[in-house]
């Protein structure tokens, strides 16, 4: 018998990366993980059921619930990782390109938990929020994904104040992270980034959720940050 048999967990953004490692690491535990991602081929297997959503389409967030509530029932754990990366200059970022950046980082997430929540609550659940360490601290470059993950840290602490006493909540706010989000910008070849071996790997953001969410009732993981070790490459 592993740790989490017979939870129902839901992650946004399980296609790749961080969402993906996620997805792997509850999996492993032993839950039913239903996948949800705009690239996903709709499908069930063992203890899995992938969904196609895009998270920033209200209709289609709403659609992916009722999937999941009928496949699968009550999910137990909810975790939003879906997400998206900008590195640029406030005067040069385009505002397509700010709108963008809150369409998936803050408003996909809020839709999300707007249809989730309810259900979670049913079950005393838990709902993990994948921020960033740019949800605490302001860095160059980061008008628009700063301002999106700033949000979504608040959206998180109201959540908490608001289900607080019928749901467990947890931010993880992970320093720079090994994914395909890095391949359009090439941190090796950029002295101002750290490189690509020096980051965090995904799995490591994994295991954070997963201790998380299998601590006991009585202990409550409200926030965590993980940073990459200095000299650890």
């Amino acid at each position: 018998m592993t740790v989490l048999d017979g939870k129902v967990a839901l992650i946004t953004g399980a296609s790749r990366g961080i969402g993906q490692a996620v997805g792997n690491a509850l999996h492993e535990a032993g839950a039913h993980i239903v996948r949800v991602a705009r690239s996903l081929t709709p499908g069930s297997s063992a203890r899995q059921t992938d969904i196609r959503c895009d998270v920033r389409q209200e209709e289609q967030v709403a659609e992916a619930v009722e999937n999941m509530l009928a496949a699968v029932g009550l999910p137990d754990i909810v975790v939003n990782c879906a997400g998206s990366f900008l590195l640029q200059q406030l005067l040069d970022t385009a505002t397509a390109d700010f709108q963008e950046q809150l369409a998936v980082n803050l408003v996909g997430s809020f839709l999300v938990l707007r249809a989730v929540v309810p259900h979670v609550a049913e079950v005393g659940g838990h709902v993990v929020t994948i921020g960033s360490v740019a949800d605490h601290k302001t860095f160059p470059g980061n008008a628009a994904y700063g301002a999106s993950k700033h949000g979504l840290r608040a959206l998180h602490e109201v959540l908490k104040v608001e289900f607080g006493d019928r749901i467990r909540t947890t931010l993880i706010s992970p320093g720079p992270t090994d994914t395909s989000l890095w391949d359009p910008i090439d941190p090796d070849h950029r002295d101002d980034l750290l490189s690509r071996q020096s980051m965090l790997h995904a799995d490591d953001v994994a295991d954070a959720v997963l201790f998380a969410v299998t601590r006991p009732r009585r202990a409550s993981i409200d926030w965590l940050q993980i940073s990459p070790a200095p000299h650890a490459s």
